[in-house]
């Protein structure tokens, strides 16, 4: 509320207790507090009535309608098919079979190509290869 935490609120209070008086001070939060409910009350009314001039009501209606039926058809024209089950799939079979293959198609991991160990004489230099038993 208005960024004031209690230890502030607890001041404003001993400040208006010293200034005001401990004889009046009911009296006046009761009056503030019935101008600020008239004050919402004001402000409630006068945005209802904005509302309703500039016809936001009916604008507001009919974009939850669209949403809805928009979220609707999207749930509706999303939402897998089963595919049919032959007679021989195992369940248990089949999840098995779906989890190596997530393992095997990991995007997260970077594809790194098998080592070729016929070229192995490609990754020296030709001064380093061997030649009759000595290198």
């Amino acid at each position: 509320m208005f960024g004031i935490g209690m230890p502030e609120l607890l001041l404003i209070l001993a400040v208006a207790l010293i200034v005001i008086g401990p004889k009046k001070l009911p009296d006046l939060a009761k009056s503030l507090g019935k101008a600020m409910g008239e004050f919402k009350r004001a402000t409630n009314d006068l945005k209802q009535s904005i509302e309703q001039e500039t016809g936001l009501d009916e604008v507001r209606h009919s974009l939850r309608e669209a949403d809805r039926d928009m979220r609707r058809s999207f749930t509706t024209s999303n939402s897998p098919s089963p595919a049919p089950a032959s007679e021989n799939d195992d369940p248990a079979q089949s999840s098995q079979e779906g989890k190596e293959t997530a393992a095997l198609a990991d995007p997260s991991e970077p594809v790194i190509p098998p080592a070729d160990d016929a070229n192995d004489a490609g990754n020296k230099t030709p001064g380093q290869t061997k030649r009759n038993g000595r290198a």
